[in-house]
């Protein structure tokens, strides 16, 4: 499995390559001419001292200091402009790849955090997505050493065979001992990155139930949990940090046996007269030269590594199936968003029907909802109705049975063109940060009629700034009855075709409750409403009520008439 993460990291680096092929190609031309440049410049320094000691002649000795400057300049603005390509080239690919995780986070198939807390997802989006996306900066760094490294090595085959032949041969032996020192880094460097998304998760997961951990008086077992995984996450780390050291170190030392082998060459062919002493400053230089050029080839191992290993990650998150089944519609199958509108000369849009639905509970469920027809539901086990909501948002799949919209299948219908038609307002539905106006027109524009069908109007009224005022992060700063009327306002205010909603006033009173259950009723008039719910105003306002026990379909009546009749169905909502 570990290989297989390794192939889809490598392949994820290879898109971040192709995606920036531009600046990473102007980044491979510019670093490379800086670093011929470089090379250029102990032999330019060599031919100088040839004119000016050994052969005086001032008017060459000055041609020769000009080109010299010129070098200079342009090694320079090489050395500025493939920075400059390369920074944008990581910082584009990283943005990239971020986006790309969060299309499939977001993605209405779903799966993409399953198995893994909000924590864990945050560190691959913008860690693991850093550092993969570096890759594209590393790259034209290690190619623009290798010219260089080239490029030295042909000039010392002009002053003396031996070392450049020395040279060429001893590179690649080099950078082969690079990549075998820098694999296991690689492996930890993937278990540094594991642990510290972990931790994340763990601090994310601690951070958003900090209050339910002081009412059930956990704070110790919450900090020791936390303290046992940041100890591993700091374990992993430092097992990377001490391979990478090991790779490091003796990366240099290779450097410098190699570095010392070449300036004895060089130091005995100076003896002997095979070179002058223009050709052995130029030698010398080359060979102070060339050291840069390998360390930078030592730090793209290392850093590739680390950059395969986040790949891996990515590519891992990027992979993950979808909780649900097929992205389309069937072939042939009718897709109704393309059906008339209620009042127009098409069908009524809006029904909604469910056949033997099984699934974690659910043994049979049949259920059909009218177009336009205001419903309640009762589920006399909460994991059933959690099911059933889960199903009709279209979250999972169920093990049998089929939901159908208009008499399509759900699963003939492309996930993001149901959730365009059917709006699923889950039970603890998260606000976010900004204002209140903000959270209610997230998917919707009509602001004040929602927010008065949902009591949200008061809340507004009562905070300075109104609807401009800030809720803050997950609408923490309002109540827990503040927070459930403005999410209800911002599934009013999407108004869509069908709005099923799991118990949306569980925090408020039942003066306002039932305020909010006329306003629900009149707002959403001519529309399908479904409340799977136990509230008696709720469900007073509905046309029929559905109540569902042992996973079946027990009964179904208006409100008052199951009151009177159903012993279970009083037991579930008036006890």
């Amino acid at each position: 499995m570990h290989d297989d993460a390794r192939r889809s990291g490598r392949d994820v680096l290879r898109g971040v390559v192709a995606g920036e092929r531009r600046r990473v190609a102007a980044g491979c031309v510019l670093g490379a001419s800086h670093q011929i440049g470089e090379a250029l410049i102990p032999v330019l320094i060599g031919v100088i001292v040839d004119r000016a000691i050994v052969h005086p002649d001032v008017a060459s000795f000055a041609r020769w200091a000009l080109v010299l400057a010129v070098v200079y300049v342009f090694l320079s603005g090489g050395f500025q402009l493939g920075s400059r390509a390369g920074e944008y080239a990581k910082e584009y690919a990283g943005h990239s790849l971020r986006m790309r995780l969060m299309r499939r986070v977001l993605d209405p198939r779903g799966g993409a955090s399953t198995g893994r807390p909000p924590g864990a997802l945050v560190s691959v989006a913008t860690e693991d997505a850093r550092r993969a996306g570096s890759v594209a900066f590393v790259l034209p760094l290690g190619f623009s050493a290798a010219v260089g490294l080239a490029a030295g090595a042909i000039l010392l085959l002009r002053a003396s065979v031996p070392l450049g032949l020395l040279i060429l041969l001893g590179t690649p032996v080099l950078m082969g001992l690079g990549q075998l020192l820098a694999r296991p880094l690689e492996h930890r460097s993937h278990a540094e990155q594991e642990r510290a998304a972990h931790a994340s998760g763990v601090a994310a997961d601690l951070v958003a139930g900090v209050r339910v951990l002081q009412g059930l008086g956990a704070q110790r077992a919450a900090s020791d949990r936390y303290r046992l995984t940041s100890r591993a996450s700091l374990d992993a780390t430092v097992r990377a940090a001490r391979a990478e050291a090991v790779q490091t170190g003796l990366m240099q030392a290779l450097t410098g046996v190699f570095i010392a082998l070449v300036a004895l060459v060089g130091g005995r062919l100076v003896l002997s007269g095979s070179i002058g002493l223009g050709e052995l400053v130029a030698a010398v230089g080359l060979a102070l030269f060339i050291p840069g050029p390998l360390q930078v080839i030592s730090w793209m191992a290392a850093e590739v590594a680390r950059s395969r290993a986040s790949a891996g990650r990515v590519a891992e998150v990027l992979a993950t199936p979808g909780d649900i089944a097929g992205t389309g519609a069937a072939a042939g199958a009718k897709d109704p968003a393309d059906s008339a509108a209620p009042g127009g000369d098409g069908a009524p849009r809006g029904s909604l029907r469910l056949s033997g639905l099984v699934h974690e509970g659910l043994d049979g469920v049949d259920l059909t909802v009218a177009p336009g027809e205001f419903v309640g539901v009762v589920v006399t086990e909460p994991a059933h109705a959690d099911t059933l909501v889960r199903c009709l948002a279209r979250r999972v799949d169920p093990d049998a049975g089929r939901l159908e919209l208009d008499g399509v299948p759900f699963t003939d219908l492309a996930p993001r063109s149901l959730r365009s038609r059917v709006l699923v307002a889950e039970h603890g539905a998260e606000l976010f940060a900004g204002s209140l106006r903000d959270n209610i027109t997230a998917i919707g524009a009509s602001t004040h009629p929602a927010a008065a069908a949902a009591r949200a109007d008061e809340v507004a009224a009562s905070l300075p700034g109104g609807l401009d005022a800030p809720v803050g992060e997950r609408g923490r700063s309002l109540s827990g009855g503040q927070r459930q009327r403005v999410a209800l306002a911002r599934a009013l205010a999407a108004d869509r075709d069908v709005l099923v909603v799991h118990d949306p006033t569980t925090a408020i009173d039942a003066a306002t409750e039932s305020r909010i259950a006329t306003g629900i009723r009149e707002l959403r008039r001519g529309r399908t409403t479904i409340l799977v719910t136990s509230s008696p105003a709720l469900l007073a306002v509905a046309d029929r009520v559905a109540l569902i026990d042992g996973g079946r379909l027990a009964d179904e009546a208006p409100h008052e008439e199951l009151v009177r009749r159903s012993s279970l169905y009083r037991t579930a909502v008036l006890a």
